[in-house]
């Protein structure tokens, strides 16, 4: 439950624009606000089954988009990559203050710093 929640979360934060109105507040309410779908329904004055139809809608577009581009895949891709650019950048910061190297310990601390502003975004 809680991945799913999870990749529900990610395919809003990456492609909620592409969703109607609508859709963006019905799928917010029911995924980050955690209403149940008899509340939306109350709150709208709607039934459950229409509320439950506008999110399963929301779900199947940015589901679809996923599918098609591939972006939140690609995404933790790269920042298992630049994990390992930065693990790989302190390793070679070690070695080079063994050797003496100002150098080499600048420009992996100039990679340690730029990875770490990428992994922050």
């Amino acid at each position: 439950m809680k991945s799913q929640a999870y990749r529900m979360a990610m395919l809003f934060d990456f492609y909620g624009d592409m969703l109607t109105d609508r859709q963006k507040e019905f799928y917010d309410l029911y995924y980050n606000e955690d209403l149940s779908l008899g509340e939306i329904a109350e709150n709208y004055n709607i039934t459950r089954q229409g509320v439950r139809d506008v999110i399963v809608r929301a779900e199947a577009v940015l589901t679809e988009l996923e599918d098609k581009t591939g972006l939140i895949k690609r995404f933790h891709t790269m920042q298992t990559q630049l994990e390992q650019v930065r693990q790989n950048a302190q390793r070679v910061a070690e070695l080079a203050a063994d050797c003496d190297n100002e150098e080499l310990e600048r420009l992996a601390g100039q990679i340690l710093e730029q990875t770490d502003t990428l992994l922050k975004e």
